[in-house]
């Protein structure tokens, strides 16, 4: 599931569709193939209605051929019954509203992840073997954790949901910080003291369909205190540190030895260039992503 909803204010254009490869290819392109070296079988994006007909015509039409695709719409307007959206708000309600818009498509263990970020081979490799173990364990999700000084920007503040695992690699509590900056020395955040050690979250999870009824829970209860607040966002963190603090579900904290890197900013679309050519160069992709090369279903 690739949440592609998102506008880029900060990027300042849809920065889902910066091509990133030699042959015009974007993140999520790189995203779906290794998702499917890993043996994912079918892609959901989601997507803003006002920008399908560009995405069909890019991502839609270079994937298509090699795996089912369906489309879902992320709208401001999809709140539950008794609920009115505030005439000031101009913007869908964030991550687990895009994870909520799936609810009824997604029937079998799923990962999800944000279009512009880069997470790598052995990311998907690790959460496709954690969901085909515990396939049969609806109470049972799984994280791929990053290290925070690794996934900092040097153009601005980012997002980032701040966690604390067990000894035992189980995911105690995940808290989202929205204004983490990079410093000459260390890391800033008005929010919390960090050391750039911390683990982090970057939306790359592994789910099964029952977070959605806990999704409509949640986001019930989200509205009724922050519905008429414009910017307030309602994140996936927040809804996976809800259910472990009641118990009703454990996280299990992936480890992956692959680089993330992502596009925030327009400066940052130049780095992720550079970082895909030495991949390409160290053998890990083909110059042309979806060329005879790709995986066989």
């Amino acid at each position: 599931m690739v949440l592609a909803a998102g506008i880029g204010r900060r990027y300042g254009g849809l920065k889902q569709l910066a091509a990133v490869g030699p042959s015009g290819e974007f993140i999520i392109d790189y995203s779906v193939f290794d998702a499917l070296r890993a043996g994912f079988r079918k892609v959901y994006f989601v997507i803003r209605r006002e920008i399908e007909e560009p995405f069909r015509e890019t991502v839609g039409a270079r994937i298509e051929p090699h795996l089912p695709v369906d489309y879902l719409f992320q709208e401001l307007t999809d709140v539950p019954p008794g609920f009115e959206v505030a005439p000031q708000r101009e913007k869908p309600w964030g991550t687990a509203h895009a994870l909520l818009t799936c609810a009824g498509a997604v029937e079998n263990p799923f990962a999800v992840i944000n279009a512009d970020d880069f997470y790598g081979r052995q990311s998907y490799a690790v959460l496709a073997a954690f969901l085909d173990e515990t396939a049969q364990d609806e109470n049972l999700y799984a994280m791929v954790g990053f290290v925070l000084r690794k996934t900092l920007s040097d153009h601005g503040h980012v997002a980032r949901g701040i966690c604390a695992v067990d000894s035992a690699g189980w995911l105690e509590t995940i808290v989202e910080r929205t204004r983490i900056e990079k410093m000459e020395q260390g890391v800033r955040c008005a929010e919390q003291d960090l050391t750039g050690e911390e683990l982090v979250s970057m939306n790359l999870w592994g789910f099964k369909p029952s977070i959605f009824a806990h999704l409509r829970a949640f986001f019930a209860g989200f509205l009724s205190v922050n519905g008429n607040d414009p910017g307030a966002e309602f994140f996936i963190p927040s809804v996976v540190n809800g259910l472990m603090q009641s118990a009703q579900v454990k996280v299990k904290v992936l480890s992956t030895g692959s680089p993330w890197f992502g596009v925030t900013y327009k400066p940052e679309r130049k780095t992720v260039e550079e970082a895909v050519r030495r991949l390409i160069a160290a053998g890990e992709y083909p110059d042309n992503l979806w060329s005879s090369q790709v995986p066989e279903l």
